[in-house]
């Protein structure tokens, strides 16, 4: 019960109720963290409020520069990625260009893979070039390719594993070793591997983290994708272990005025828990999937890395199968569809899907569908794709048998083999 004494002295109600002296008591402790919500953050008095440091979070200066909800967060994940120092943005696509507009200046360069996410190209194409930043598309699966485009303008190299849609595994420690070797930065979209196929700040899995460690300099991740798993929340992140780097990267964040909403901070974090049992699921599910797809006439050519012939399989095992428990490879596939069957009748396959919804994105519990032109989206046709139509399937969480029924039903209706 309140202590009469403490009960506020004012006489309105509107003044009483906002500066009633009740505080809880702060032993506190339950199964899920307590959501912080300020824009303001209050100071004891005008020295505490000049002394208060937000860059290294030991104290709170505004609800933009983090709350005890978003430090948490931050820190979670960075022990999901092995990184030490995590920033929070609105999306995964605010990640990516957080880390471009931190580290190109006007009259820099920065080097994509064909096969990047579209909108990184995009960002490149739009935003970069009007600053005066110039960009170009290495092929992802040549790492003498890298090493011939990256020139003395280059600053940044971005890297995909796999590629957006067409699934290609590139040989991302060699990648790294050639940016190292040129002194470029080099950055990583990390949303398939999720911090759980295998580690961007410790690719050779030896746990040593030193000078004789391989990793990124940066990694960015759509925490959209597996971390929220519910189809629900925008959020990213950008995730460094070098401090100064990240104090770059920290500033511009600060000036872009970025910040993430702290009840989907919640939601990550209470879906962060579960990361690792649903990953192992959804790559199951894809497994099943993809194993079915490769015995149907229809498939004129399977993309899933996990699976011998894949392009970039053997970097998949060697990077992926090398982490303890592991050999993980996510949610993921693409099937090229054969050559003979037009683009209708894709479409018309695609929306005759019963379980599969049709949408961008991935990572939540219900199974997507979407057909690509590949054709407009490289710079040429890549020489270990074959002929004809892609589409790509992203599993949810339902029972694979179910999935796979859907698809054949799909699949007698609009593509016939005969």
């Amino acid at each position: 019960m309140q202590d009469d004494s403490k009960k506020s002295s004012v006489g309105h109600v509107a003044t009483g109720l906002i500066h009633h002296p009740y505080k809880p008591p702060a032993e506190f402790d339950a199964p899920q963290p307590g959501v912080y919500k300020a824009s303001t953050v209050y100071f004891p008095t005008v020295k505490d409020m000049r002394q208060r440091e937000w860059k290294d979070k030991s104290a709170y200066t505004y609800g933009l520069h983090g709350t005890p909800t978003t430090y948490l967060l931050e820190e979670r994940l960075c022990s999901l990625e092995g990184g030490l120092q995590c920033l929070l943005v609105p999306s995964g696509l605010a990640a990516l260009a957080l880390v471009a507009l931190s580290v190109l200046h006007t009259g820099d360069e920065v080097l994509i893979p064909d096969n990047a996410y579209g909108p990184n190209k995009a960002l490149a194409a739009g935003e970069l070039q009007h600053f005066g930043i110039t960009h170009r598309f290495y092929d992802p699966m040549d790492p003498d390719d890298l090493s011939r485009q990256i020139s003395a303008r280059t600053r940044l190299v971005w890297l995909e594993a796999p590629g957006s849609v067409s699934m290609e595994f590139p040989d991302l420690p060699e990648m790294v070793r050639r940016c190292r070797a040129r002194g470029v930065l080099c950055a990583l979209d990390n949303t398939w591997g999720a911090g759980l196929a295998f580690k961007p700040f410790d690719l050779l899995a030896d746990g040593a983290g030193g000078e004789g460690s391989l990793f990124v300099d940066i990694s960015a991740h759509a925490l959209t994708k597996y971390p929220s798993g519910g189809g629900d929340v925008l959020m990213g992140s950008v995730i460094t272990r070098d401090a100064a780097l990240h104090l770059k990267i920290k500033l511009c964040h600060m000036r872009l005025g970025f910040g993430v909403a702290a009840n989907d901070a919640e939601t990550v974090l209470r879906s962060l828990s579960s990361i690792d049992l649903r990953y192992r699921a959804h790559d199951s599910t894809a497994r099943a999937l993809a194993a079915w797809w490769q015995g149907q006439p229809q498939c004129a050519q399977l993309l899933h890395p996990a699976f011998e012939g894949a392009p970039g399989h053997s970097h998949w095992r060697a990077l992926c199968a090398r982490i303890p428990g592991g050999g993980l490879a996510a949610g993921l596939f693409s099937v090229m569809i054969d050559a003979r069957y037009s683009q209708a009748q894709v479409d018309a396959f695609c929306d005759s899907l019963k379980l599969f919804h049709i949408g961008y994105s991935w990572g939540g519990p219900v199974s997507l569908v979407v057909p690509y032109d590949i054709a407009s989206m490289r710079q040429a046709w890549p020489d270990h794709l074959k002929p004809g139509t892609l589409v790509r399937f992203s599993t949810g969480l339902e029972c694979p048998h179910d999935l796979i029924l859907d698809l054949h039903q799909a699949a007698q209706a609009h593509l016939p083999w005969t």
